[in-house]
């Protein structure tokens, strides 16, 4: 069962995500929050496994209620919005949520958000989130700092870290190398803990900031994956 906190200060709203959430029998949603602080406070207490958190809330806004709660170790995050690009968004994502849905996306893409995000094993939308990603990247230089951490990496990791970064899943990134799906897991889980890294989003944004891959000329795997995905 995966459990779930909505956070959003309009009522009817999280009325209507708990409906649409609890009408599935493997998702429960175990509370409601209508501000930051009551997020975290909950997210701290029920220890949901996802969070739909609102971006902007009263008291304490949905960036710096993320930042507490994911920066603890904490449930995964899904940030609702009104915009896919959008500078709250993408603050949102460096301070460690998981992925993002537009507000008016079908009701089973938010399911379907959910599920993808408590396994943490693809990337939620993932042309929309690099889209996002890219817009960014193409407004900074690259991160040196960020660049010199990928020595950590071995060359292979370095291609499966391309990948992600192109949004494929592990199935797909197996079927890109030509090695088994365990294999590309295992090697997904030396990224993360080489770097730091909580989770694909994060990881995304970190091939963009270092210069892995560069804005407008994704890997090829990438390109075909666009098509597919779009």
């Amino acid at each position: 069962m995966i459990t779930v906190l909505v956070a959003d200060d309009q009522a009817m709203i999280r009325a209507g995500f708990a409906a649409l959430i609890s009408a599935q029998p493997d998702l429960q949603v175990v509370g409601e929050a209508a501000d930051g602080l009551e997020a975290v406070t909950a997210a701290r207490d029920l220890r949901p496994d996802v969070v739909l958190m609102d971006v902007r809330m009263p008291h304490l806004d949905g960036l710096e209620a993320t930042r507490r709660i994911a920066g603890a170790g904490g449930p995964k995050v899904l940030i609702l919005t009104t915009f896919d690009i959008d500078d709250y968004v993408y603050a949102a994502l460096r301070g460690g949520a998981s992925g993002f849905l537009l507000k008016d996306a079908p009701p089973a893409d938010l399911i379907t958000a959910v599920r993808v995000i408590a396994a943490g094993e693809a990337l939620l939308a993932p042309s929309v989130t690099r889209r996002l990603i890219e817009e960014f990247a193409t407004r900074r230089p690259i991160d040196e700092r960020e660049a010199l951490r990928l020595n950590a990496l071995t060359p292979r990791e370095l291609d499966v870290l391309r990948l992600v970064a192109a949004g494929l899943a592990n199935a797909e990134i197996a079927g890109e190398l030509t090695i088994a799906e365990e294999t590309v897991k295992s090697h997904v889980g030396r990224i993360f803990t080489k770097l730091g890294l909580r989770d694909r989003a994060q990881a995304v944004m970190l091939a963009y900031e270092s210069g892995l891959v560069v804005p407008g000329n994704p890997p090829p795997a990438a390109r075909r994956d666009s098509r597919l995905r779009s």
